[in-house]
């Protein structure tokens, strides 16, 4: 042997034992879950969970993850903070934060900009009025009479990451959507979607469209036999536990917080027996009820256990409904999280049993926050209250008619935004950057709004980060208005009881979101991260590609 030779082989014999090394642990799983390619799907040699789960919990603010976790059970709540990798500070990063644009956004990994899905409405010129997110009147309703599902996913204009799952392997891979909203379910599962059903609460059964189906399956058919709302609705509504030990809540009995039909007071117990079968998207039982109809959906399926990765997409509806009616601070919603989280801990199981624990990816996050009830503010001499001018754009059209003689310069307010008409002011011959000017001073005089603009002026008016970013990502120039306003922090549009969302700031824009399960590392992060990067993160590890309008980035720390 020519010893000369001996420093280049040695050299060669270690780069090569190096890159070995890193190939294993690239491809192994992570520490805790099973090696067995008989349990993992393994496509070309890509790893893959068997299943996507992803829970979308309307209106779910950040820190319901810890202001009840003294009585969450080791199951639900906590198994996911402990065993999963939080993102502590996820933000929505556009606005309106509202529950179509929120459901697009996680899926898609776009913004209102891009995928079009601007609000749960907006003014369509084309038609002359508004436009539900998710109204077809090309298609029919599957599963009822009504026309509760004359619904699909062609006002979105961007694909999803269930879309792009089936568009990976020729479409082997089953997309589910199941929510009580109908766009809840509808705009996550995406155009190319298996199936998508949502609850019809004129009749009390979950439906479909033709979009998806020409009949309800037998197995959906029987679910609705079982009478699920009537079954909860003949009781009432009480306590998990003694009413007296919710001392993270306010009194029971508050004049701020909604009635139930027919109830004279807003106080436990609450007698549902003489609400209709829509009510129980008002109550805890709603999201029990979605559980349960996706278990049935799983089963009949039979997602995660084919040769290609399925995904399941699931919207809670209820936590939105008892939200809105009772507040963030109220013995209801208190009581509506502790119910959740004996949900979770059974969906898991469930998951568990039937999936294989490590064998699915598992994620939580919410559409959007909320804000505090305005009496509640008021009561503890915090700032906010709640505005509602319904003859706002009465007014402002009668004053740029006397000035300019235009009639009904405004055609349309929505998501904050006011749309002009084009057309009538251009046939006028009067300047409409004069028009816009005298609606926005007019504006700025209602006590509630600190600050109205002009959109086309949006990059040269000052405003503050992290507000002028969100607008601008809400902002699509085809479906959105001329005008947008903005109000103080903590002011609301609404009535004298209840509450809302959809602004900018913190409370309607901080998050959840945690993952679990296959190809995650427990742990957690305060960076801040934007809605937009669970569809890139789901991407990465599904080694597939990111939907046609991604706009977000990999979250690399939960595989770290």
């Amino acid at each position: 042997m020519n010893w000369k030779f001996l420093p280049g082989i040695l050299l060669i014999t270690c780069l090569f034992t190096s890159l070995s090394v890193f190939a294993q642990k690239a491809t192994s799983p992570k520490p805790g879950y099973t090696t067995s390619l008989s349990n993992t799907v393994i496509s070309k040699n890509v790893n893959r969970p068997r299943l996507v789960v992803g829970i979308v919990v309307d209106q779910m603010r950040w820190d319901y993850l810890y202001r009840y976790s003294d009585r969450y059970t080791d199951g639900g709540f906590k198994r996911l903070l402990r065993e999963g990798f939080s993102c502590e500070n996820t933000l929505i990063n556009y606005t309106p934060t509202i529950t179509a644009c929120g459901h697009t956004c996680i899926y898609t990994g776009s913004v209102p900009a891009v995928h079009g899905i601007i609000g749960n409405s907006w003014y369509s010129r084309e038609l002359g009025r508004d436009l539900y997110c998710a109204e077809d009147t090309s298609v029919s309703t599957v599963g009822s009479t009504s026309n509760a599902g004359k619904m699909s996913p062609r006002n979105m204009l961007v694909t999803t990451i269930g879309d792009e799952l089936r568009l990976s392997n020729n479409f082997q891979s089953k997309v589910i959507g199941v929510a009580i909203k109908d766009r809840g379910s509808i705009l996550p599962a995406g155009h190319s979607a298996t199936a998508a059903y949502w609850y019809d609460g004129s009749t009390g059964n979950w439906i479909s469209s033709t979009y998806y189906m020409k009949e309800l399956p037998s197995w959906a058919k029987d679910f609705n036999s079982e009478k699920w709302p009537a079954r909860y609705l003949s009781q009432p509504w009480t306590t998990l536990y003694p009413i007296n030990t919710y001392t993270l809540s306010t009194g029971d009995n508050k004049a701020y917080e909604g009635r139930y039909m027919g109830a004279t007071a807003t106080v436990f117990p609450h007698d549902l027996n003489v609400a209709p079968a829509r009510d129980i998207s008002s109550t805890p039982f709603g999201n029990t009820m979605t559980l349960e109809f996706a278990k049935k959906a799983m089963d009949a399926y039979q997602l995660g256990k084919g040769s290609v990765t399925d995904m399941l997409a699931i919207s809670l509806s209820s936590t939105d409904y008892v939200g809105h009616q009772f507040g963030p601070n109220s013995i209801e919603i208190e009581d509506v999280y502790l119910r959740l989280d004996k949900d979770l801990d059974n969906f898991f199981k469930y998951l568990d049993a039937t999936v294989g624990k490590g064998q699915y990816t598992f994620f939580i996050t919410a559409d959007h926050g909320v804000a505090h009830v305005p009496g509640f503010m008021e009561e503890n001499k915090l700032p906010g209250k709640a505005w509602r001018d319904t003859k706002l754009v009465t007014t402002l059209n009668q004053i740029v008619k006397d000035r300019f003689g235009v009639e009904k310069a405004i055609i349309a307010s929505d998501n904050f935004q006011l749309s002009l008409d084009h057309d009538a002011i251009a046939n006028t011959g009067k300047p409409e950057k004069e028009i816009r000017d005298l609606i926005i001073a007019n504006l700025l005089k209602q006590p509630a709004i600190a600050n109205a603009f002009s959109l086309t002026e949006l990059m040269t008016t000052t405003l503050p980060e992290p507000m002028r970013s969100m607008i601008a990502n809400g902002f699509n120039m085809k479906r959105s208005g001329d005008i947008q306003y903005v109000l103080l922090p903590g002011y609301i549009e609404g009535g004298l009881t209840g509450t809302t969302h959809g602004v900018w700031n913190p409370y309607d824009a901080h998050i959840p979101l945690v993952w679990m399960g296959w190809g995650i590392h427990p742990g957690h992060s305060n960076r801040t991260v934007g809605m937009t990067d669970i569809t890139p993160t789901l991407a990465a590890l599904l080694h597939i590609q990111m939907p046609s309008g991604n706009v977000g980035k990999v979250i690399e720390e939960i595989t770290q």
